[in-house]
């Protein structure tokens, strides 16, 4: 067994950045992602939202045209992200080849999606209706299923130690970092690449956010349209990107010389049992998945300077949270949402979010919420906005919370 579980590597592709580091950057430097959808259906369909959170870098210009041609959108974010990770953690050579690093029998991945593969189902269920079953690509499966991103990684490293897909809505990339805590606690593995992944701005998703009354309709200035905790507030804006860490047993790191970025010190899932889509409005949920996240690490509620929130910036969501926050650990934590510059990447936020989260614990520094003009006068926590802020941070929680009644939060501490 294990005697920590450490950040060895990351990488990222957002609405900021084509990167991690480009993405932390433009957080920093307080730039939004959120613009005037642009993709050929926009103006085909009568919907009253025209806004969303596109990639900053499109994955077709990082993959070959082979490469992209085989997968579905999330699969290749996905494959994008990891790669990044995968040379930040400076593990070379893949398993087989030699100077690997690891083995692949002792390589895992655990890498979700909030939704997966439909773009690729819808697109070929238009072909199929229009040309017949001849146009239907035989690569349909391999792109919508929604262990796609998973396994499209676990080809590309070789990684043999097992290869897991939670699907768990908007904490999908914070529950699969819990998963492979898990893993690396166990002893199972010494290297796990995971997090999540989500490209799914479609029509039909985009109806039924409408339709469900979750999504911004700031049509007319969408950089301002994505504004967590503020009293103008009126719904999140649909993004795509992926997130993915390198996680290894903090022994089997040191041993192979890697730099050491941060520590994944402890986790907390529960689930509210309430409502498909609405969070239990006591948050008895959402304290609890804290609660534990602090007490796996060892810690007390005092340790917890900053909390990364989900604040999607949906009306109840935000409120509610901050409310949770103050229940599971008091009023001195310092709260940021970065879904104001990101927008809402769905099964990719919480994995982004933790490289964020991490990245305010090693650099002493909390990115602020832009758009936040006016503090909602319900929410009674110290909310950064304007700049960012330095600060020491030495235990910070991530939090994500999901459709389903899903809660996740993950604890991150220095090396």
């Amino acid at each position: 067994m294990s005697d920590g579980v450490v950040v060895t590597g990351y990488g990222a592709t957002t609405p900021l950045g084509g990167d991690a580091a480009s993405t932390w950057e433009a957080l920093l430097a307080g730039k939004s992602g959120v613009g005037t959808t642009q993709a050929e259906w926009a103006d085909k369909f009568d919907l009253p939202v025209h806004i969303s959170a596109q990639l900053a870098v499109d994955p077709t210009e990082v993959l070959s045209r082979v490469q992209a041609r085989r997968m579905d959108r999330c699969e290749q974010v996905a494959v994008v992200a990891a790669r990044e990770a995968w040379t930040h953690a400076g593990l070379g050579a893949v398993p087989g080849e030699d100077g690997a690093a690891v083995e692949g029998e002792r390589l895992a991945v655990v890498l979700g999606a909030g939704i997966g593969g439909a773009p690729t189902l819808l697109a070929q269920d238009d072909l199929l209706e229009e040309h017949g079953l001849r146009k239907v690509s035989p690569l349909t499966v391999p792109m919508l299923m929604p262990n796609g991103p998973a396994a499209m990684v676990s080809l590309e490293y070789k990684a043999r130690g097992g290869v897991h897909s939670p699907a768990s809505a908007c904490a999908t990339g914070a529950e699969a970092l819990a998963w492979a805590y898990r893993l690396l606690q166990a002893g199972e593995v010494d290297v796990v690449l995971a997090g999540g992944a989500e490209s799914c701005i479609v029509p039909i998703t985009v109806a039924g956010f409408v339709q469900a009354r979750t999504l911004s309709q700031r049509n007319d200035e969408p950089e301002r349209a994505s504004r967590p905790f503020d009293t103008g507030r009126d719904g999140f804006v649909l993004g795509e990107g992926s997130g993915v860490m390198v996680l290894e047993r903090e022994e089997f790191a040191k041993a192979r010389g890697a730099t050491i970025h941060g520590r994944l010190a402890g986790f907390g899932l529960t689930s509210d049992a309430y409502h498909i889509t609405g969070p239990d409005p006591e948050g008895e949920g959402q304290v609890r998945a804290m609660d534990k996240a602090v007490r796996n690490a060892g810690l007390s509620a005092s340790d917890v300077t900053h909390v990364n929130c989900h604040a999607t910036s949906t009306v109840v969501g935000d409120v509610g949270e901050t409310v949770a926050v103050r229940k599971a650990l008091g009023d001195h934590p310092v709260l940021t949402a970065p879904k104001s510059a990101l927008g809402h990447l769905v099964g990719g936020a919480g994995a982004v979010e933790g490289i964020i989260t991490l990245l305010s614990v090693r650099d002493d520094i909390i990115p602020a919420t832009v758009n936040l003009e006016k503090l909602d006068p319900k929410i009674e926590l110290d909310v950064v906005a304007d700049a960012p802020r330095k600060t020491a941070v030495d235990a910070a929680l991530n939090n994500s919370f999901g459709f389903g009644g899903h809660n996740a939060s993950l604890l991150f501490t220095k090396t």
